[in-house]
């Protein structure tokens, strides 16, 4: 049964054969992917499309976590599909254009190691309060209304505004980073011209720019400030690597839990046992947030080929794409017990919903704060609603996936 409708407009055909002609923007994807990996796994488990100059598909947990274990064969200098298919030399070697996501080793472990401490858990509680006050200020901006849209109004500030102050920009240009973000993930199938897409690059290039200088002059304690004053062998970072893994905390961290708050409502809003237990048992929530990341992982990230060979009986040529559907490896019956079923006290959850391998997401404990944060707080304000139009409920295409319209009707909560 369909999730609900697409936000997406493609400019491919749709698709008609998913194992031979596969296409992450198609609608069909968007709506409701599971139905389409179960098919593929039980008749082709690596699909190719001729899509994007070319595109693998694995999506059993074993090929997955295959391809994100071998950096021999596959590489990561450029990790999100698109028309746009950079060669060998099109990129900064060895940082790639976000480091340490589109580094490969040994580079990618000394950047990532460098990075530890930024994310580390005395970071991380640090920014929690500002997350609590953040959703209870988004709650309260609701107060009195019957239904409104939980993704609009709630699921899409709280990430963005974290990450601003996380980096150390001003609040107020949070909204901005958005147009800019679609544009990366989920517009790569639309008809938006290469002019309009550089111009925006280079508008946030001069953004980044004028971030490091100010913090250069005026340092402080935030991540900007910790990627100028950090060494790598000795060396201060370039100011390429600086804006490129302030880019990538911006992409990696906005969109992709944004979606998974989104998509943790839209289950509560439509299992209320769910709903009830998590409300009376608040110490499963950890393990419910755990089961929630596997069931509805946004993130399918994407490699190239580094050189032809043969995978599984597939010829893959270099530069080929290859997309890493983790969401799909979560959903495999051969790894999960019951995968397409949500068990909130889930005690064994090996799930891939922050990736497999050297590039597992580095933020991964600041994703699951704000996950968890959000969802404690809805809850608190909000122990009782449910979808208010379902069939009205939009989901975004691309590499990340969650509800990008939601609209929740409040149940009042009975008393006596």
């Amino acid at each position: 049964m369909s999730e609900g409708a697409s936000a997406v407009t493609s400019r491919h055909p749709p698709v008609e054969d998913w194992a031979t002609d596969f296409d992450h923007t198609d609608a069909a994807w968007a709506a409701d992917p599971y139905p389409i990996w179960a098919d593929l796994r039980g008749r082709c488990p690596v699909a190719h499309s001729d899509r994007y100059g070319g595109t693998w598909l694995p999506v059993t947990h074993e090929l997955v976590s295959e391809v994100a274990y071998d950096t021999e064969h596959f590489t990561s200098r450029s990790v999100v599909v698109s028309e746009d298919r950079p060669g060998p030399d099109d990129l900064p070697a060895p940082i790639g254009l976000s480091p340490p996501i589109t580094s490969d080793p040994p580079f990618h472990a000394v950047a990532r190691g460098m990075l530890l401490p930024a994310f580390g858990p005395r970071a991380i509680a640090a920014v929690e309060p500002f997350t609590r006050d953040l959703c209870r200020e988004l709650l309260a901006q609701t107060e009195g209304q019957a239904s409104f849209d939980a993704a609009t109004e709630y699921a899409r500030h709280i990430p963005v505004r974290v990450i601003v102050r996380f980096l150390g920009f001003p609040a107020e240009d949070a909204d901005s980073f958005r147009q800019f973000i679609r544009l990366v993930l989920e517009d790569v199938d639309t008809s938006a011209g290469d002019e309009a897409r550089e111009a925006m690059f280079a508008e946030l290039d001069a953004y980044m720019d004028a971030q490091i200088d100010d913090h250069i002059a005026r340092p402080r304690d935030d991540l900007t400030s910790f990627l100028i004053d950090a060494e790598i062998g000795g060396a201060k970072l370039s100011r390429e690597h600086i804006r490129g893994t302030m880019i990538l905390l911006m992409i990696a961290g906005i969109d992709t839990t944004w979606s998974a708050i989104g998509a943790s409502l839209w289950h509560l809003a439509r299992h209320p046992g769910d709903r009830r237990r998590l409300a009376a048992e608040p110490e499963l929530m950890g393990t419910a947030v755990e089961e929630l990341l596997r069931a509805y992982a946004p993130v399918t990230m994407a490699r190239l080929v580094a050189q032809d060979f043969d995978f599984h009986g597939r010829p893959l040529k270099e530069g080929d794409w290859l997309l890493l559907p983790f969401p799909a490896a979560n959903r495999d019956p051969a790894f999960f017990a019951d995968p397409d079923v949500v068990r909130l006290d889930r005690a064994t959850n090996r799930h891939a919903a922050f990736g497999l391998g050297r590039h597992r997401c580095l933020g991964s404990h600041l994703a699951r704060m704000e996950l968890r944060v959000a969802i404690e707080e809805w809850l608190a304000c909000y122990p009782d609603f449910e979808l208010a139009d379902p069939a009205a409920v939009t989901w975004s295409g691309g590499q990340v996936r969650g509800p990008r319209a939601l609209p929740v009707r409040i149940r009042p909560v009975r008393t006596g």
